[in-house]
């Protein structure tokens, strides 16, 4: 499953949202089926500050009149989502808010004919033409939710829904999505080996950070690497990656959308919160090596020592082990676009804020000196590959040297 085909693309997939439109301002979304909040929603909503996250998204993004603001969301986020509903009209802009949840998602595939995965998208199109931002927070509750859905299916939706992004990327839509894969849940706190409340805790300080500083250090490193041609990647488990960069694109997200990056539009105009990261996509052809991502996740089953081994920027072969290699195998497999064999994307993590947690393997987008790698769908990140899938993850302890020189020991930037 390709790791970040526009959310604001994936909002619009019916499969996956809920379209809510409001008739009235500050008007309660209506739902199907409603559930009462419980207290479980409760605790983690009323974990953070949502009116002053609320102001401070609609800020970031630079919501303006007659700006047209798409918002979706969970249900255990509807206090944030009202408040970005509010602030958005008090800017004299005009919100659309959809609803997302785990057991919509489901339900598309239990109940919906399979011959509609691949139906022409024409509604989402439309409403494609129609927002100038998006706002979204992760509504993901459950791990594995989808883990008995057929490749084949999931493949096609995802597929299906590629023109929708190509067309809000192509619109230069302002994007900031909230979670970047450390939103807080039980499931994942219990991977990270720590409390769900250490977790809510890190999450929002790390979401709620000023991010000048970030921004200050991204675009010192974005100057560095856009004057570099040769990348050596290595790492304790295994990793032994050659790739050339020279003359490629770098983009920062930083959580701030400045009006540089809207007068560059594409992937300059869309971040992830919380912020920390420089990417590019490699010079095709150019990455030579293997890499070792120690542990991953597909579908709520660990993956261990996968291990992708590249011959002229192609991957040639895929091997690992644990109970989620076999699933995540046949999803590759049930992808037939050939791009999904590129190395199409190295990103960096820039942020000094958030740690990887002792007790986990784990790694994360944002970590400062952290390196992610991955092969598939790479529009995020200015490239061309639209492939259904993407295979990778992220490489912590790495040591990265830029034509000889190292930039990154041990995980660790060199200054």
């Amino acid at each position: 499953m390709t790791r970040r085909i526009l959310v604001l693309a994936v909002c619009l997939i019916g499969s996956l949202a809920l379209l809510s439109c409001q008739q009235m301002p500050n008007q309660p979304v209506a739902t199907e089926n409603k559930p009462a909040a419980s207290p479980e929603t409760t605790k983690k909503a009323g974990a953070y500050d949502a009116e002053a996250v609320a102001n401070r998204l609609i800020t970031q993004v630079g919501v303006k009149e007659n700006d047209v603001v798409f918002i979706n969301g969970g249900v255990r986020d509807l206090e944030l989502l009202e408040n970005l509903n509010t602030d958005t009209r008090k800017a004299g802009a005009w919100p659309l808010l959809t609803i997302s949840s785990d057991r919509m998602a489901k339900k598309y595939y239990e109940e919906v004919p399979e011959k509609y995965d691949t139906q022409a998208p024409d509604f989402d199109l439309k409403l494609a033409t129609l927002p100038t931002v998006s706002i979204s927070i992760d509504a993901n509750e459950a791990e594995g939710m989808l883990a008995d859905v057929s490749p084949t299916r999931l493949a096609n939706v995802a597929k299906t829904g590629q023109p929708v992004g190509d067309l809000i990327l192509k619109r230069n839509v302002r994007s900031i999505s909230v979670g970047n894969d450390l939103y807080p849940t039980e499931w994942r706190a219990k991977r990270y080996g720590i409390s769900l409340d250490e977790l809510t805790k890190a999450f929002w300080a790390a979401v709620n950070t000023d991010y000048s500083s970030v921004q200050a250090t991204g675009e010192k490193l974005k100057t560095t690497l856009s004057s570099g041609k040769d990348l050596h990647i290595t790492s304790p488990e295994g990793t032994d990656l050659k790739v050339k960069i020279e003359a490629r694109p770098f983009f920062v997200s930083d959580g701030i959308i400045s009006a540089e990056d809207v007068q560059k539009g594409g992937p300059a105009v869309s971040v992830y919160l919380p912020a920390g990261e420089l990417y590019t996509t490699p010079v095709a052809g150019t990455a030579d090596g293997k890499v070792v991502i120690a542990q991953s996740f597909s579908q709520g089953k660990e993956i261990t020592n996968l291990t992708l081994t590249f011959v002229a920027g192609k991957m040639t072969s895929m091997t690992g082990s644990g109970p989620g290699f076999d699933s995540f195998k046949k999803a590759y497999d049930a992808t037939s676009d050939p791009s999904k064999d590129l190395l199409s994307y190295i990103d960096f993590g820039i942020n000094p804020n958030l740690k990887i947690w002792p007790a986990s393997k784990l790694g994360n987008w944002v970590q400062a000196g952290m390196v992610s790698l991955g092969t598939g769908n790479n529009t995020w990140v200015g490239g061309d590959n639209k492939a259904a899938f993407d295979a990778g993850g992220h490489l912590g302890g790495c040591t990265v040297t830029l034509d000889g020189k190292t930039i990154i020991e041990k995980g660790e930037w060199k200054s």
